[in-house]
């Protein structure tokens, strides 16, 4: 997938969002299992994620197919990790997934996200407070108060 080429697909809206870094990364969904209640299955009376997509845990819990294995990746994520990535059932997701901000969301670190990230060579989010260090970034020198003679 291009990212060029998914800004403004209706089938993609979270592309338009310029400084959302999951839409470049996807590695959360291709590390982690993503196990939620049944009650979430478009099978319950409120549930939303298509049952299709999952598959029996335990007697309460869902699976999103292709995250219970060794090499995991949900079968709802489409594209490249680390290039351009989209869930296909983004509206409808299960919590966990909805639940899970990228690193420094609100000033928030998320160990985990830079866990999934690294797992799959990608360098962890930045910290949007810390301003790198510019080459051309002159030392300062400590204003000091003159000494009485």
């Amino acid at each position: 997938m291009n990212n060029s080429n998914e800004r403004g697909n209706p089938a993609f809206p979270w592309h338009n969002d310029d400084n959302n870094p999951c839409t470049s990364c996807g590695a959360c969904c291709a590390h982690f299992r993503v196990s939620f209640y049944q009650g979430e299955s478009a099978e319950s009376p409120w549930g939303t994620v298509p049952a299709d997509l999952t598959e029996s845990l335990t007697h309460h819990r869902l699976v999103m197919k292709g995250t219970n294995q060794k090499s995991p990746r949900c079968i709802a994520l489409q594209g490249e990790i680390g290039q351009c990535v989209g869930c296909t059932i983004h509206a409808v997701r299960a919590s966990v997934c909805r639940e899970f901000p990228p690193s420094w969301e609100g000033g928030v670190h998320n160990p985990d996200c830079d866990r999934a990230r690294a797992a799959h060579g990608l360098p962890p989010l930045p910290n949007p407070e810390i301003v790198p260090f510019q080459p051309d970034d002159q030392p300062t020198k400590p204003h000091l108060p003159k000494r009485a003679a």
